[in-house]
């Protein structure tokens, strides 16, 4: 079967060949932050919020503070200034993440923190150092992944990477042992990425006669579970569904078949074995699955080796190769816009 990978030449494409760069230009930034300030330390709550990928990235630090006794919630922005805005008081840490700094929801928010006398403390976390979001927050986490064009990719990697740091540092663990970890991780997006034109080409000759496809995963996976479903639908306009490992089991087995593929993620240790487990039932079933993994056989669903908690960072990289295969083989530029905007304006 051939591949015609010129299609996917576009704006898309172009941000994800440059994460490595906006990886490492948001570590280097990262080394340069001052402390965060007294209140964020001691805060008797954690809400955690953002919208879309921004809201997903948040995975990985709730189970962080949560292991380490914060109470931490995450709760998407837009129900968080309508439904549950009783959270938002002198004794709650809001962590507000939008690459843009500007989308609806955020503007939504900050005027009704501004607005109230006993106000939370916030920490910003954004690509876009003049935002609302940046000027109107009592500390900022900046990313630097530089403009991005299309569907977030670049931000997005960053985001996680500027959430590791501020979980160290609400943490109170050592920075310095973070930041030596953290530069491991452009080098290990870039050696991934420099075989990009080979990932999609397998990809796409596993996807032919492709109709449903599934994401799952546990744990800080759920991060590329819900982020890879919707920039697949984003970028590729398939519709891709995401979902815990075991809520597959509640309802979607049924609809295992040859046309269906579920990419599951191997995720943390303790977990791997169940995850194993629904990939062997899946093509027992007569589905496809495949298990993203370090130790799995070379190729697309291959991780590149980072310490254990810095997993998510490149657990969204066989997404991207996916979503390039879906648009090969549909023969439309992935990430191009028609209906949607960068920034979302209307909440």
């Amino acid at each position: 079967m051939s591949v015609d990978l010129s299609v996917l030449e576009g704006a898309y494409l172009r941000d994800l060949l440059a994460q490595p760069q906006a990886v490492a230009d948001t570590v280097a930034a990262l080394r340069t932050l001052p402390p965060l300030p007294a209140r964020a330390l001691s805060s008797e709550r954690i809400v955690l919020t953002g919208m879309g990928s921004s809201l997903h990235a948040l995975h990985p630090l709730q189970l962080r503070l949560t292991r380490t006794g914060r109470t931490a919630l995450m709760v998407e922005t837009s129900e968080l200034v309508h439904g549950q805005s009783d959270l938002l008081d002198a004794r709650t840490l809001v962590v507000a993440v939008s690459q843009s700094g500007r989308s609806a929801e955020t503007l939504q928010l900050l005027n009704l923190i501004g607005g109230r006398p006993s106000r939370p403390c916030v920490i910003g976390i954004t690509n876009t150092p003049d935002s609302p979001l940046a000027t109107r927050t009592d500390f900022v986490v900046p990313l630097r992944a530089g403009t991005e064009y299309s569907v977030s990719c670049k931000t997005y990697l960053a985001t996680l990477v500027a959430l590791e740091w501020l979980g160290c540092a609400l943490g109170g663990d050592e920075l310095g042992a973070l930041h030596t970890e953290l530069a491991q991780a452009a080098p290990a997006i870039a050696s991934y990425l420099a075989a990009w034109p080979d990932h999609v080409t397998h990809l796409a000759r596993e996807f032919t006669g492709l109709r449903h496809l599934f994401l799952t995963g546990r744990g800080a996976s759920l991060a590329a579970v819900g982020t890879g479903a919707l920039i697949v639908k984003e970028s590729t306009r398939f519709h891709a569904e995401g979902m815990s490992s075991p809520a597959f089991r509640h309802g979607p087995l049924e609809m295992v078949s040859p046309g269906l593929f579920a990419l599951v993620f191997a995720g943390d240790a303790a977990t791997v074995a169940l995850n194993e487990a629904l990939v062997r039932d899946i093509r027992g079933a007569g589905g496809r699955a495949a298990l993203v993994a370090e130790n799995t056989a070379p190729g697309p669903f291959q991780l590149p080796a980072l310490p254990a908690h810095l997993r998510p960072v490149v657990e969204m990289l066989p997404v991207q190769m996916l979503s390039l295969a879906l648009a090969a083989l549909a023969g439309r530029e992935p990430g191009r816009f028609e209906r949607a905007t960068k920034i979302t304006v209307v909440a």
